[in-house]
This record gives C-alpha cells, structure tokens and sequence, in this order.
C-alpha cells in the first residue's frame, strides 16, 4: 500500500504503470514538468519521527515547499504563510524557531501535515498517518484531517490496516492483497455487504461489542508478493477454494487464471465464486 502511494508522487525510481491525475498521465512527467506538478501532490508520511529534519526549525521545514515552488515570495509572506497553516493545524506562530524534538508525536504529526498543506495541493497521500499515535491522539489527528479536507476540498489517498480507522475516514474502500486490488466499493456497501472472502476474512476479524462471534483465522501463511501463487492469488488461502472439490473446473480458474472484474470502475470485485445480482438470478432453477 505504501509503495503504490509513493508510486504515485514517483518518489520510487522507475516505477512502471500508468496514473493519471487530472487526464494527465503523471508516469510521463519528468524534471521541471514534474517538479511544478508536484505542488498540486503531497504526502504525510506514516512516521512523525522520522520524516521530520531534526535539524531544521519548524519554520524551515514547513516553508521548505515555499522556497522551492514560490520563490517570489519575500521573507515576511512567507512566514506569514507557514503561521497561518500552523494555526489550521492547531498549534501556535510561537513554535516556529523550535525543532521537532520538542513536540510530542502528534505535534510531529500536525507539522508534517501542515508542511503537506502549505502549497495548497488538491491530492494528499496519507500512508497511515496515525498508526504510530495514541488512541486518544490518533482521533484529534482523524478529525483535523476530516475538517481539513471540508474546509479545502481536498481528496484523500488514505492507507490504513486499521478498518475502524478507514470507515470513519473514507468515501470509497479498496481492499489490497499482494499488490493488488480484489474488491473496491462505497465505504457502507463494503461493510454491509463485501463480496470478496479476503475482504471477509478482514472484517470477520475485527472485534466487537455487540454481538460475540467465533474467530475464523484464514489457513496457511502470506505469499511472497515477489512470487505470488498462480491464478487467484488469494487462492491457498480462500475458504471458498478449500471447501471446493479439487479438479474442479472451478477450482482449477482459481488456481489457473487471475480472475476478471465484475463491475465498473468505482465498485468492482475480482472473485471467480462471485457472481453479479443479474446472473445469479439466472442461475436459480424455475420451481
């Protein structure tokens, strides 16, 4: 998940594929082109303390963006600027000259969103943004971004391992396993209905408090993504599959060929037990 994110803004070399932003193909952008394209692409980075220049004052490291994509600007527009998006962020003009080993992680955390909204982009890429906070932080950080993003019509890439986390947080779920994507859906039909058994197996594991139920843990270990199984890769593992009778003509699809999308581009499921709505009526015998 991470590695698609930062695909994206090609901070990975020689990434291959296509991804468009805007119709334009952000693959093909190369020096100065994706240099003033990246302004309208941020990202917050999963670790607050790591992504932050312990050396540099909170100024410098938010404001960094400023010098390199609006030079023009004199010293005091810039720092009016940077005290500005502190202040969205919920911490005070004071703390300019200070640097990151002063603050606590989700102070480090609403810096580094702040240096991610100082060139006002259109895009940011949130790879787990709160996992390496406390609970009672990682909810302040949750709601700023939800008020954030109102405030500034921004669109989210939001990666999470944290499912309570993402159906607060999202408009639209994918679900991801070994790279790639098995089922994507608005974020209340996937928890009301979800339709790959990965996608089960993900929700069947979350607890709750409401009703007591039996934990089904999925069977074997995860594949290396470098060397996936052949056809369904989520196959070795699929409760479905292993219930189903080997030589099968349907097992061997799972085991013989990737499966195809049913859907469109904004709900789709890749599953050859799935069945859409339509066929399946066809398939129930007439009484």
């Amino acid at each position: 998940k991470t590695t698609l994110g930062e695909s994206i803004l090609q901070l990975i070399p020689d990434a291959k594929g296509e991804v468009f932003f805007n119709d334009q193909n952000i693959m093909e952008l190369k020096g100065e082109t994706l240099k003033r394209f990246r302004k309208h692409l941020q990202i917050v980075f999963q670790d607050p303390f790591g992504s932050l220049q312990p050396r540099m004052t909170i100024e410098r490291i938010v404001g960094e963006g400023l010098e390199v994509h609006q030079p023009e600007l004199t010293p005091d527009e810039r720092t009016k600027k940077i005290a500005r998006v502190l202040e969205e962020v919920g911490l005070r003009e004071s703390i300019m000259e200070r640097y990151p080993h002063e603050f606590s992680g989700g102070q480090r955390q609403r810096i580094a969103i702040a240096r991610a909204l100082i060139l006002e982009p259109e895009f940011l890429v949130l790879d787990e943004p709160t996992s390496a906070l406390d609970v009672s932080v990682q909810a302040q950080v949750l709601n700023l971004l939800k008020e954030l993003q109102a405030r500034h019509q921004l669109t989210y890439l939001f990666i999470s391992h944290n499912l309570s986390v993402v159906r607060y947080m999202a408009d639209t779920i994918a679900i991801m396993y070994l790279g790639k994507i098995v089922e994507q859906a608005p974020v209340d039909d996937l928890f009301k209905n979800p339709r790959h058994p990965y996608t089960k197996s993900l929700l069947d594991s979350v607890p709750t408090l409401e009703t007591r139920k039996p934990f089904k843990p999925l069977l074997g270990d995860v594949p290396s993504p470098l060397n996936p199984p052949t056809g369904c890769h989520f196959h070795p593992r699929c409760p479905i599959y292993l219930n189903e009778e080997q030589g099968s003509t349907l097992a061997k699809k799972c085991t013989g060929q990737y499966p195809e999308k049913f859907g469109d581009d904004s709900s789709f499921v890749s599953c050859h037990h799935y069945s859409p709505p339509q066929q399946a009526e066809r398939d129930i015998p007439p009484k």
